[in-house]
């Protein structure tokens, strides 16, 4: 199988390049392309542990390129697309960067795949679609109720894809996943946001009460998961991939500042985020059905992930200047 993995130079879709090409997702590919736009979060540093292998090839680039994607689609199995604007903040700021590549570039590569008569895509989403649930979980039969910028912007992507799914018969399927977490994660995000400031000595934010609710899944589980809708999931369908964890942020940062023998002392109250979601919660049954379950507990995953960020100084550190 040929897999274009579009935004393949990011925190989840690095991890996707390299456990296909270490073989670690049980499945043997003939060839990777990776088209990345390397934004401040893209890296090419996340693909040094695979860089030398036969199999992936690297194409600098945006999925909005008009003349590039449908070439790069015609000389593929498969698309994964990962490609997205994603931090919240940054889209209550400004969001056009979002309206460009949520939702124009997953349009041109829906356009594409079926120009060319691309055999399968999996479009790659987040929980965030779906707005706010105070009690229960969400199935992917939900209505789409999305509060900020960025998750406007990925809804539209979703009923785009639905569309040509339901319109034009594309063998495509999304996945919509809880919050994400593990090494290579861009230190605007929470995790490693916090990691590192308390690594370098510093105070960490928390909106609001803290009571905001996520769940937690570890990067790992998460691509595995979309390994298996593209192996098995149905044309048109969305496949919910949670990792069964839920704590409020002040859990979440009484875990990292035990993990990093640190107290409250270091935490420093913010105003909330504007349109801030209470909580978030999903029902991954119908992808259980398929034989998914989360490998990776909280408590290993926390410890990993931890681990990583200290003894990847090298990686994180030159990246800084750039969290918003």
């Amino acid at each position: 199988m040929r897999i274009l993995v579009t935004g393949g130079a990011g925190f989840i879709g690095s991890n996707y390049v390299r456990r296909l090409l270490t073989g670690d997702l049980d499945t043997y590919v003939t060839g990777i392309t990776v088209l990345d736009k390397l934004t401040y979060a893209g890296n090419l540093e996340n693909l040094a542990p695979v860089s030398t292998d036969s199999r992936l090839r690297f194409v600098h680039g945006d999925i909005a390129d008009e003349t590039l994607v449908p070439k790069l689609v015609s000389e593929a199995d498969a698309v994964v697309n990962f490609a997205a604007e994603s931090h919240v903040d940054r889209s209550i700021g400004n969001s056009t960067e979002f309206v460009h590549t949520n939702i124009v570039g997953a349009h041109n590569l829906l356009r594409a795949a079926l120009q060319e008569g691309l055999a399968r895509f999996v479009h790659v989403s987040t929980d965030e679609v779906y707005g706010s649930i105070a009690e229960g979980s969400w199935t992917e039969e939900w209505p789409l109720e999305p509060n900020s910028p960025y998750a406007a912007a990925k809804a539209s992507a979703d009923l785009l894809v639905r569309s040509y799914a339901r319109t034009h018969g594309l063998n495509v399927s999304i996945t919509r996943c809880s919050n994400n977490y593990g090494p290579h994660q861009y230190p605007e995000k929470v995790i490693p946001l916090f990691v590192t400031a308390l690594m370098k000595g510093g105070t960490v934010p928390l909106y609001g009460d803290g009571l905001n609710v996520r769940d937690w899944l570890h990067v790992d589980d998460h691509c595995r998961g979309i390994q298996l809708v593209l192996e098995q999931g149905s044309p048109g369908e969305v496949y919910n991939i949670g990792g069964g964890r839920e704590l409020t942020n002040r859990e979440l940062t009484e875990v990292l500042l035990r993990a990093m023998d640190r107290d409250w002392s270091s935490v420093r109250p913010v105003a909330d985020r504007k349109g801030h979601d209470r909580r978030y919660s999903l029902d991954d049954s119908k992808l259980r059905r398929l034989g998914y379950r989360p490998r990776v507990t909280f408590e290993d995953g926390i410890a990993r992930t931890i681990a990583w960020y200290r003894e990847n100084t090298a990686w994180w550190q030159p990246l800084l200047a750039n969290t918003g």
